[in-house]
């Protein structure tokens, strides 16, 4: 089953993605970092995430850009420069609308870029749309 991996900070972002993901019967195995340096640790293996049959590699990344230790954007342009993550859909979740973000975003590689929505049932109708490319 393909692993995603969730770039997110907020406590709160991340519980209401896991419940999304319950409601919609997402049954993929979701990983979180909490920031981008922990992010950079799991893509290669280290610290916590040394462990590839705990820590699969994942076939999606919902990411953030406003993050601790190492911005979204840089993790998403680390993302692109490994080869054998050229083609790994990177979905930018943010809060950001600022066209200076979607440009940088799509220009770094982005598969798509999503504005984080305001209420349970419209992030659980984004998860639908994912759930039938990833699941």
């Amino acid at each position: 089953m393909k692993t995603i991996l969730l770039v997110e900070d907020d406590e709160n972002d991340v519980y209401f993605m896991k419940q999304a993901a319950t409601k919609v019967n997402m049954r993929n195995p979701m990983h979180v970092a909490c920031d981008g340096q922990e992010a950079l640790n799991y893509f290669k293996g280290e610290g916590n995430f040394k462990d590839r049959t705990q820590f699969a590699l994942p076939s999606l990344v919902l990411l953030d850009l406003k993050l601790p230790r190492v911005m979204g954007m840089e993790v998403l342009k680390w993302i692109r420069q490994q080869p054998e993550f050229k083609t790994l859909a990177v979905i930018v979740m943010t809060s950001s609308e600022l066209q200076s973000d979607i440009k940088a975003a799509y220009s770094y590689g982005a598969t798509s870029y999503l504005v984080k929505p305001a209420l349970p049932a419209e992030l659980c109708q984004m998860l639908t749309g994912m759930k039938a490319h990833w699941e």
